[in-house]
């Protein structure tokens, strides 16, 4: 860069004190026969311009060019001030044609400190200018660092900003691990290229100690800069290993490892840059290219790395704080559904499979690009919130009477197990009736006719028990529940009109009231009260959701969950909304928990659907405006049920011509 001074005087102009200037560096002279254009001056050069008459025809010009350069007026001989052809307030000296050479040598040995001046005060300008910007960019790089939460994306981002601020070509990012345990490591964690961006990468761990040169710098907490690894040798302190040079052809040169510190001094990686060049946009392809582009890394690219770095090390710190709440809301979550399907072991896995059919739908619905749910998109706070709400949309069950959760058949085992004791006590007093009718026969009869009486005895005690075990099977196929209703209750009816004398002697019917009532249940196993026993999982659902204090991204999940057994139509509960207050995940996981509700083999209280079955059902029930049609199309089109049930896997085939909803 030229920085001799340039002294401008108009074309033809002689200046008897120019021979007799003496300048620090020498003094370039151009004469022109026009003013030279203000922003046509170098900005690194101090300039002087000697203006006469013939220059200074544009005042304006004259100003502009004031503010780049010393201009210095020439008057006419004799003169000693401007005259009015010389706008003085653009002049920082004065001297007449005639003046004598010292006094003309005074006055432009004054123009040129002015001149010099004026090129410092450009250079601080400049460099207040580039300091508040990188102070801005900085700025703009913390808050973008400090809103990122998946880990590999801000240690993706802090690498590749740190190489944009350094002009470096490549990069690496490590990451301290275990330093509470007996053996803390370094992990070699991301790796960067400009010149190379295919180069093969995988994680490796290596010793927390100064036998590294990343070691080194997160052990002591310093800097280590070289402007060339190559010339490392075997009596410095580190050795640099050129073996992914030799792999690749890349040519390590200049490189800086800088220590990522939080602000509680604790060293949680390092960043290692590595070529910086003069050009950011230029890629080192050849050793050529290295040597023309590749310079060290000053101290100011090391200060601006350093800063960023401290940002960094904030923003890893709560990126892994993050990752810890993420993987205790899992655990919770986890926790909360194992302790559901603890309580009601015959769904064990159904919370589990709507969630993977309830994520399976939103990303079928992110690809869909036409109808009513085409600009619909769910992002990964949105998908996980939407997980977790599935996961959990069963949690009121907790708040259910455990008899009632699991129950599967339409009587308890305790009320089937008094009806059976029942019936065996009339079965054993027929024995006893059978035995006390042929010792009484016996007793005034003695044996005459007796073979006749005691065939006649058989008989009856035969058709008494045939009567009551004919009873007692009906009654226990009446328990079998049904999922649509099926079958009469003739037989149930029958049976209640029968009486026997129990062991008080007081006289009732073989069925009792609350035992023929649950026996008549025409679908399902549930009486009315039970079934609202259940349906109020889904208040408790809510209400115990509403009581956890969700961060922003999932504070939707207690909304979510309380609507997966409402319809569009309103004939859902426990509110009986319609469309416009049921969201669109909850029309999502009110499919997906239909769909396992039906297939799902492990209920012993219902027989599974086929997949086909299934789906027709689903269809049906959009048909009649009970469930989203657009979303149930989607979740056909892209077989989201296979994510469960893979095709082939005992499950029939689909056709997606037959299933498509009407």
């Amino acid at each position: 860069m030229i920085t001799t001074p340039l002294l401008i005087v108009s074309a033809g102009r002689t200046v008897l004190a120019l021979p007799t200037l003496r300048t620090g560096s020498g003094l370039e002279v151009q004469r022109l026969e026009h003013l030279p254009d203000a922003d046509s001056l170098p900005t690194e050069r101090p300039v002087v311009v000697l203006l006469d008459a013939a220059l200074a025809r544009d005042a304006t010009s004259v100003l502009a060019l004031a503010g780049r350069a010393a201009v210095v007026g020439i008057g006419a001989p004799g003169s000693v001030e401007p005259g009015p052809d010389l706008p003085e307030e653009a002049l920082c000296g004065f001297f007449a044609e005639d003046a004598p050479p010292a006094l003309a040598r005074t006055v432009l040995q004054g123009a040129l400190r002015h001149a010099a001046a004026l090129v410092a005060a450009r250079r601080e300008t400049a460099a207040a200018s580039a300091m508040s910007g990188e102070i801005a960019e900085l700025s703009r790089i913390g808050v973008a660092l400090s809103t990122e939460r998946d880990l590999p994306t801000l240690l993706a981002m802090i690498l590749e900003q740190a190489r944009r601020l350094s002009a470096a070509d490549a990069g690496s990012l490590y990451l301290v691990e275990g330093r509470e345990t007996a053996t803390p490591a370094l992990r070699f964690k991301l790796t960067q290229n400009q010149s190379l961006p295919s180069l093969p990468f995988s994680e490796f761990t290596m010793p927390l100690d100064e036998s590294s040169i990343a070691g080194a710098a997160a052990v002591t907490g310093e800097p280590i800069n070289f402007d060339d690894a190559y010339a490392l040798g075997p009596g410095d302190r580190f050795t640099f290993n050129r073996s992914v040079d030799e792999k690749t052809g890349y040519r390590t040169k200049s490189m800086v490892t800088i220590p990522m510190r939080t602000h509680r001094d604790e060293i949680v990686g390092v960043l290692q840059l590595i070529n910086r060049k003069r050009h950011a946009e230029s890629r080192l392809t050849t050793r050529a290219d290295v040597e023309r582009e590749v310079v060290p890394f000053d101290a100011h690219a090391v200060g601006l790395v350093s800063a960023l770095a401290s940002q960094a090390a904030v923003a890893i710190e709560n990126g892994r704080l993050y990752e810890d709440i993420e993987r205790l809301f899992e655990g919770f979550v986890m926790a909360s559904v194992t302790a559901i399907e603890s309580r009601d072991p015959t769904t064990s896995g159904h919370s589990s499979r709507v969630a993977t059919f309830t994520t399976g739908l939103a990303a079928a619905v992110d690809r869909v690009q036409s109808g009513p749910y085409a600009g619909v998109r769910f992002s990964r706070e949105a998908m996980r919130e939407l997980r977790y709400a599935s996961l959990l949309h069963d949690f009121g069950k907790v708040g259910v009477r455990e008899q009632v959760l699991v129950k599967q058949k339409k009587l308890y085992p305790s009320d089937l197990a008094i009806i059976r004791h029942r019936f065996q006590f009339l079965l054993q007093r027929a024995e006893l009736q059978y035995e006390r009718e042929r010792a009484q026969y016996l007793w005034e009869h003695g044996r005459i006719n007796y073979e006749e009486a005691v065939q006649r005895l058989d008989r009856s005690r035969d058709e008494s028990r045939n009567e009551l075990t004919k009873y007692l099977d009906a009654i226990v196929r009446a328990n079998e529940p049904t999922i649509l209703p099926e079958g009469t209750f003739e037989e149930l009816a029958e049976i209640n009109e029968r009486l026997f004398v129990d062991f008080d002697g007081t006289e009732k019917p073989l069925l009792g009231d609350d035992e023929l009532r649950y026996l008549m249940i025409n679908r399902g196993n549930l009486d009315e009260r039970e079934r609202r026993e259940i349906e109020s999982h889904v208040t408790h659902t809510y209400r115990f959701l509403e009581q956890i204090p969700w961060t922003r991204e999932l504070k939707g999940i207690p909304g979510i969950a309380w609507g997966h057994h409402e319809k569009l139509d309103g004939s859902g509960y426990p509110r009986g909304v319609n469309a416009v207050d049921i969201p669109v995940p909850t029309r999502m996981m009110t499919i997906s928990d239909i769909y396992d509700a039906l297939t799902a083999t492990d209920r012993p209280y219902k027989r599974a659907v086929p997949t086909e079955r299934a789906l027709d059902i689903l269809a049906d029930e959009a048909k009649h405006g009970h469930l989203d049609q657009a979303l149930l199309g989607a979740f056909i089109e892209a077989k989201v049920f296979e994510a469960v049930h893979p095709a082939g896997a005992g499950r029939q085939s689909v056709s997606s011509r037959r299933l498509t909803p009407h």
